[in-house]
């Protein structure tokens, strides 16, 4: 039996998943599962990339513990994040993360450089203030130095198959979230990047997702303990989620639910047009170059860091401290609670800046519901019903957008990703939509992952077959409306 291996990072953990064909089933096992965490350094919230590094080495060894070795590897995490490193391939500077403040007032400078229509138009990208473009021009004010020492720019799964292989590659999916990739052209837009004083010459050649970059260099063979061909998956999580979406027809919306929530559907060219950006939909690079046209959506962020504060639970210099909290809520605490105060009516929109990253997310909500001059949530209970409605409502909103820029009418919600187990969101999203939820599969990104791996290999002729096979390999929940 030949394994394939996906390493998939997300914003709190990251796992490697072993996937096999038995049958013509796919067959996954998590054999290792590794924390991952922000520091702050040097006035910025940063990504821990020796943790995360060591996390990628350990899940490796347990491969080689388990007599379990991987044909190949692949790496997918979340978007827009980078490194910048030096001509002697060092990181310059730290690993910044997303959701850092620096990019306040980013979307203005840039703007004057380049009209938010035409950024739109040439990149199909959706605004949100931690694009790369934002993270960039920010950089480039605080330490412009950097950049000028710069010769790669690596989004972070592309250093750490650095850090395997020796080899520097930018990925296709991963680079359109940086929002100066050209949609039309399936590269790196030049002029824009000239226009904005960025150096061109450390953007280089898009490979897509399928493409083979190496053995593991002998220093890493000899740690973990054997060899294995590094490949690429679609890199951008999101992009591996949505290739695990097991829809039999193009009337279904895909929604990958965590931590964010992505919904929407594949299209075969993108759309750039002024009422997409008034929408503020976006046109991301897929396998096989499908565009993701979805909307990017708070997710289960929101639940999660609700969870955390009611748990007394912060992180001061990137370890979890907990204070004592009256009691540990959890998820299915707050699930049950929320289901006690259904009748609780005010909603928030979950897709303002202010719940980002606030000191206390209860608090925004309370406030946003105030501002808005609705009854303020005050039990948990209130407080979690206001977010499931807020939640389930912006999909609706979502998906009503969406049939009127695509002129299509769907009939079903096909869930993958580890907020698929949310049965009570997804009875919510049921009865605000009025679609039929399919819920399932749970690990979609390592699903996507691997899938691109085995049609490399000869598992599956082709996407059409692996979904297939996705549909008879895992539980679907049905939930109408």
């Amino acid at each position: 039996m030949r394994y394939f291996l996906a390493i998939d990072i997300g914003a709190s953990s990251g796992r490697h998943i072993l996937g096999s064909v038995d049958q013509g089933k796919l067959i996954l096992e998590e054999v290792f599962r590794f924390e991952n965490r922000q520091v702050h350094k040097n006035g910025h919230d940063c990504w821990d990339m020796d943790n995360l590094w060591q996390g990628i080495i350990g899940g490796l060894k347990a491969c080689k513990k388990l007599g379990k070795i991987p044909a190949t590897v692949g790496i997918d995490t979340w978007a827009v994040d980078y490194v910048l490193l030096d001509i002697n391939n060092e990181i310059i500077g730290d690993a910044v993360a997303y959701r850092d403040s620096r990019t306040e007032g980013m979307k203005q400078i840039v703007n004057q450089i380049i009209p938010a229509d035409e950024l739109y138009t040439r990149t199909g990208i959706q605004y949100q203030p931690f694009n790369t473009v934002y993270q960039l021009m920010a950089q480039m004010r605080e330490n412009p130095e950097a950049l000028e020492q710069a010769e790669w720019m690596l989004m972070i799964p592309e250093y750490f198959n650095f850090k395997l292989t020796g080899i520097k590659q930018n990925e296709y999916t991963n680079a359109t979230s940086t929002n100066i990739v050209n949609a039309e052209g399936k590269c790196w837009d030049a002029s824009l990047i000239e226009r904005l004083g960025f150096p061109v010459h450390i953007f280089h050649e898009l490979a897509v997702p399928g493409t083979k970059l190496g053995n593991l260099l002998p220093q890493i063979r000899e740690e973990v303990g054997f060899d294995t061909t590094v490949v690429l998956p679609a890199t951008h999580d999101t992009g591996s989620a949505f290739l695990a979406v097991p829809a039999k027809d193009d009337c279904a919306v895909y929604l990958s639910s965590g931590t964010w929530s992505l919904l929407g559907v594949e299209n075969e060219t993108p759309v750039t047009t002024l009422e997409s950006h008034a929408q503020n939909f976006t046109n991301e690079g897929g396998a096989w170059y499908r565009y993701r046209y979805l909307k990017n959506i708070m997710g289960l962020w929101m639940i999660q860091s609700i969870r955390r504060e009611l748990n007394g639970i912060s992180y001061v210099q990137g370890k979890q401290e907990q204070k004592e909290a009256a009691k540990q809520w959890s998820f299915p605490d707050l699930i049950a609670a929320a289901r006690q105060a259904r009748s609780f009516s005010s909603v928030v929109d979950i897709n303002q800046d202010c719940f980002l990253a606030p000191e206390s997310m209860i608090r925004a909500i309370q406030q946003e519901c105030t501002r808005t001059q609705q009854r303020a949530p005050e039990t948990v209970g209130e407080i979690m019903q206001c977010v499931y409605s807020s939640l389930s409502v912006c999909y609706r909103d979502a998906i009503r957008n969406l049939e009127k820029l695509t002129g299509k009418k769907y009939t079903s919600i096909n869930i993958v990703g580890g907020g698929c187990q949310d049965g009570y969101l997804n009875e919510c999203t049921a009865a605000a939509t009025g679609l039929t939820v399919y819920a399932g599969p749970i690990e979609g990104t390592a699903i996507g992952n691997v899938i691109v791996q085995m049609i490399m290999a000869g598992e599956f002729q082709n996407l059409q077959e692996a979904r297939a096979a996705i549909r008879k390999s895992f539980e679907i929940k049905v939930v109408t409306p």
